[in-house]
């Protein structure tokens, strides 16, 4: 008989949210249990207690930027390793309980970042309404049919395929290009192997609270050619002016120019946690120059090794 944990994925719920729509992508997933949380938090307990193999948690948006909640969660708990990233394109409707019209809304439930991403929308159409924050895009859209304290709600596309619920208005995001990146995260210690078109995720401290230090933290990437396509700054939470850095690497550990930068940047900071290397979502190759190929820094470690060892010079 299988392992129920190993045969579970949890996800941000219920049914029907951009995390639900997010690890509809994964194969592995299909046609196995998946089991509804609240929050991150408890996403990512599932997989350090073991109650799941793997949780989908939205860790970047196109127009807010960076998840704190996510970021400091894996700042924090020992064990977890990312092993891919998928991407949702996210808009909105304005839906309601059958039978009210747009100009009835007074009061609208949303999830806090939905809301910050169409309010331009809201200002403009509800221009008097009031908040409501839910947990999820989904639950804000049945809570309507549990009780009435808001009178519509902002959900998800598709949303009225799960609930009895009629459509006020569409395309509420205030930005048509808007996009969520999702990580699939687990325990495995396990390495993908490179593809070429991959990513690697990094926590790193500074040293110290001086003038240069995040200079010379982003001078173990830049002199190696590893591009950062993302870096975020969390506060430590020990003192002021402390801070941890959240990189995204445009390469695998497994590349000679990434492996060389993380080895200079263990060097450097006194605390650096590997998230893990992972194929790309847009599965776009990774341009490296001449410079920086594999090839070039084997042969330069193999210059070395003949000095110390005495070889004579061809």
């Amino acid at each position: 008989m299988p392992d129920a944990a190993a045969e579970t994925y949890s996800y941000l719920g219920p049914v029907g949210t951009f995390t639900w729509l997010a690890l509809n992508q994964v194969p592995e997933a299909q046609n196995k249990s998946w089991r509804a949380v609240n929050n991150v938090g408890e996403a990512l307990d599932d997989v350090v207690t073991g109650r799941s193999v793997a949780a989908m948690i939205a860790i970047e948006n196109s127009i807010e930027g960076g998840v704190s909640a996510t970021q400091d969660a894996l700042a924090s708990i020992p064990g977890l390793r990312i092993t891919g990233e998928y991407l949702v394109p996210v808009d909105f409707v304005l839906v309601a309980r059958p039978g009210t019209s747009l100009e009835q809304v007074r009061v609208v439930n949303a999830h806090p970042v939905a809301y910050a991403q169409t309010r331009r929308w809201l200002e403009r159409a509800l221009p008097e309404h009031g908040h409501i924050p839910a947990s999820s895009n989904v639950s804000a859209a049945a809570s309507l049919l549990e009780v009435e304290h808001a009178d519509a709600a902002i959900a998800p596309p598709g949303i009225t395929d799960h609930y009895p619920l009629e459509v006020l208005a569409e395309r509420l995001a205030d930005s048509e290009h808007a996009v969520t990146r999702f990580v699939l995260v687990s325990r495995t210690r396990v390495l993908p192997e490179p593809t070429g078109a991959d990513k690697t995720s990094v926590i790193a401290e500074l040293p110290v609270d001086a003038p240069g230090s995040l200079l010379e933290m982003l001078e173990q990437f830049a002199t190696r050619g590893v591009n950062m396509s993302l870096i975020e700054s969390r506060p430590i939470g020990d003192a002021l002016g402390r801070y941890r850095f959240v990189i995204d690497l445009d390469g695998h550990i497994k590349d000679e120019r990434v492996a060389d930068a993380m080895l200079g940047l263990k060097r450097f900071s006194p605390n650096v946690i590997f998230l893990g290397s992972y194929p790309r979502a847009d599965r776009q190759p990774v341009a490296v120059p001449s410079r920086y190929a594999d090839e070039v820094f084997i042969e330069a470690r193999d210059w070395l090794r003949g000095i110390l060892s005495g070889e004579p010079d061809d």
